[in-house]
């Protein structure tokens, strides 16, 4: 079987996600016939680095051992049953650890089967307690500008990426964009923190004077990846935290991209000692396996729902997959890894290696900003860094720069002009050393064309 007719079959039959089809009479696809550690292979035994983590998911690498049995062993017992009435040990243990491992009033799991519907779960769930104490207005939800939550209508609808949102618009609710606590966007010479304490007033002036049609403020804590790998000061959330309790408004953390370990602590909003009301996890949740939501939310929530059938205050939403013993069996085998090798201190030496292997581009006259959180670093090219004037989008620079990775076999799947890396942590500090050799060679090359 060779590439090229993989490619051929594929192209007579699929419609592939995020992507211009036509592009593909010039950009070929790239067929993959296995995966082991950071490492994916193609069918002529082209090996390209999985700098990416195939959309941010893979956390221990492909095929990781341990997952493998693990997900072989549930196979073998159960591997699925509605959870509309029925229950399963796999799931109980899954939602004794997440309540275990998250801050101590978050007491309720409920299960969607990806991201997007996750954020569905927490915008009705949050709309709809405020429907059961008798606040029919509070129908608004407040949302971050560069903000991105996933691609289903409400998920859309919460988000501020103009290529995703814009031609939906008439298909969406409307809602409330607060301005950018990214410290990218600061002045010069003022810091991410008060940057960030700058922009919260505008976040403040909203919910002073709308909180009575607010449900809830939807925030990615820390870092605002589909948005361009954009990061901001805890002290954002510190202060969101108290205004959302002054103005009786829910805050919904998505930390379905940040959660597991991606900012440098297990969950991003520990970095801020806040616990918001509805928890959004997943993609890493499963270690990349198979797709699973978990919404943590508080008990005075899940009691604002618990009443007889006939008061129809039940919420009442469901998913076909809800729960599902694979998906869940694959969420343990990694929280056990997270355990047993003490991932998240192990992390910082790769962190380091991060931050010290992408230093010098700091430098690069096209780079405007070299930026990190955790295990992510996002390099941003410019047209101009003294004056922050980016590429014209149309010139499609970053695809210069993945094209040349896969060249050299590393997979970096830029965002527009944002260049990053979020890796498996499985990854070697030599091989950080190697993906900033080949980001910084590709960018010379992207940056130097006319």
């Amino acid at each position: 079987m060779s590439n090229q007719n993989i490619i051929e079959r594929d192209l007579s039959v699929l419609w592939h996600p995020c992507t211009q089809m036509k592009d593909h009479e010039t950009l070929p696809l790239i067929p993959i016939k296995r995966g082991e550690g950071v490492w994916l292979e193609d069918f002529e035994g082209n090996r390209y680095l999985d700098a990416v983590s195939s959309w941010w998911v893979n956390l221990f690498g492909h095929a990781n051992p341990r997952i493998n049995t693990a997900i072989i062993e549930q196979l073998n017992s159960l591997e699925h049953v509605l959870l509309a009435g029925f229950t399963h040990e796999t799931v109980i243990e899954l939602s004794e650890r997440l309540i275990n491992m998250t801050p101590e009033k978050l007491t309720r799991c409920f299960f969607a089967d990806n991201g997007s519907a996750g954020i569905e779960v927490a915008l009705k769930m949050s709309f709809h307690y405020w429907l059961n104490m008798g606040k029919k207005n509070k129908n608004k939800f407040v949302t971050l500008q560069d903000s991105y939550h996933g691609e289903t209508l409400g998920a859309l609808a919460v988000g501020d990426v103009a290529l995703y949102k814009e031609t939906y618009k008439p298909l969406l609710i409307q809602t409330i964009t607060a301005p950018s606590p990214s410290g990218c966007y600061a002045e010069q010479g003022e810091s991410y923190k008060d940057y960030a304490i700058r922009q919260f007033q505008a976040m403040e002036k909203i919910l002073a004077e709308q909180h009575d049609e607010i449900a809830a403020v939807i925030v990615e804590p820390l870092l605002q990846c589909a948005g361009g790998m954009r990061m901001y000061d805890p002290i954002y959330l510190k202060l969101l935290r108290k205004a959302c309790d002054k103005y009786e408004v829910h805050l919904i953390a998505d930390e379905i991209a940040v959660g597991f370990g991606r900012t440098g602590t297990m969950f991003a909003c520990e970095q801020a000692e806040v616990t918001a009301d509805f928890l959004c996890l997943s993609k890493g949740l499963t270690g990349g396996y198979l797709p699973l939501c978990a919404v943590l939310t508080t008990d005075n929530i899940y009691q604002a729902f618990y009443d007889d059938y006939e008061t129809l205050r039940a919420f009442l939403h469901s998913h076909s997959y809800t729960g599902n013993p694979l998906a869940c069996r694959a969420a343990l085998a990694t929280l056990d890894i997270f355990e047993q090798d003490n991932v998240i201190a192990e992390n910082q030496k790769l962190i380091k290696a991060m931050y010290d292997a992408t230093q010098p581009l700091k430098d690069h006259p096209h780079v405007g900003e070299v930026r990190q959180q955790g295990m992510v670093v996002a390099i941003e090219m410019m047209q101009d860094k003294t004056t922050k004037t980016p590429f014209p989008w149309q010139q499609r620079r970053g695809l210069h720069v993945y094209q040349y990775g896969l060249s050299q076999g590393a997979l970096l799947r830029p965002l527009g002009n944002v260049v990053y890396f979020m890796p498996p942590y499985v990854i070697t500090e030599g091989q950080i050393h190697w993906l900033a050799q080949v980001a910084a060679e590709g960018i010379n090359r992207a940056t130097s064309q006319r």
